[in-house]
């Protein structure tokens, strides 16, 4: 590939990188957006998250086929194609992410208007959710720095929204009788899930981020090999 070629090829490619990071600015305003709605039962706020998914969703759709025009008029050798593979992996992790800010939005009008609130499980939500914000941040900054360290330590950062998660069931399977107090906490323990799900996605952008470094894929949380996880510390 000449100079000139392969500098235009890189200078596209680049571009096509922060345009994938850019839709990692519209998931946490959209997480933002969810979150408040679950505070505060704000079923309108919910359909604009619901409806303007559809920004995300073109996000990936003009990265992806970037990617594709860019791979169909050049061929990308070695690390450059490590990095092609890379983004196409990060806007559908993105993606995945929408969807699940949609999907806490979409339980918001199900709970009903004045739902039978209970501050304990709220809190351990918008905890979860500031930590998965935060998660979300950072794996845009590990990726975009190829910080392989930053993005190991978004596992310490899951394992956080792991915990709370764990608490969140607890307090949910000892709300009490009320029929809808219960069927309430059992919306709220679905957010849970879905919060949970966004953090998962964030750590997938951070393999990704090693992936580019080292041209080696590795799982960082590994169930079945626990043992071949790297340290966190």
């Amino acid at each position: 590939m000449p100079q000139t070629t392969r500098t235009h090829f890189q200078e596209e490619l680049l571009a096509l990188e922060r345009q994938a990071l850019g839709g990692l600015d519209m998931v946490v305003t959209a997480l933002d957006r969810a979150l408040e709605t679950v505070q505060h039962q704000d079923v309108e706020l919910a359909s604009m998250v619901i409806a303007d998914d559809d920004r995300i969703d073109g996000r990936y759709l003009e990265v992806h086929q970037g990617v594709l025009s860019l791979l169909a008029r050049q061929a990308p050798v070695a690390r450059d194609l490590r990095l092609v593979a890379a983004i196409l992996h990060v806007i559908k992790h993105i993606e995945r992410m929408g969807d699940q800010c949609v999907n806490i939005a979409k339980l918001v009008p199900l709970a009903g208007h004045e739902p039978p609130l209970d501050e304990r499980v709220l809190d351990i939500i918008q905890r979860m959710g500031a930590q998965a914000r935060q998660q979300m941040i950072e794996c845009g900054q590990a990726f975009g720095r190829r910080d392989v360290g930053l993005a190991q330590d978004l596992v310490r950062q899951d394992d956080e929204i792991d915990r709370l998660n764990r608490d969140l069931f607890k307090l949910v399977l000892e709300i009490g009788d009320d029929p809808d107090r219960r069927e309430w906490a059992m919306h709220m323990m679905l957010v849970g899930r879905c919060i949970e799900r966004i953090g998962d996605n964030a750590v997938d952008i951070g393999e990704q981020t090693a992936f580019v470094v080292t041209g080696l894929f590795r799982e960082f949380e590994d169930a079945s090999h626990p043992e071949l996880a790297p340290p966190t510390a």
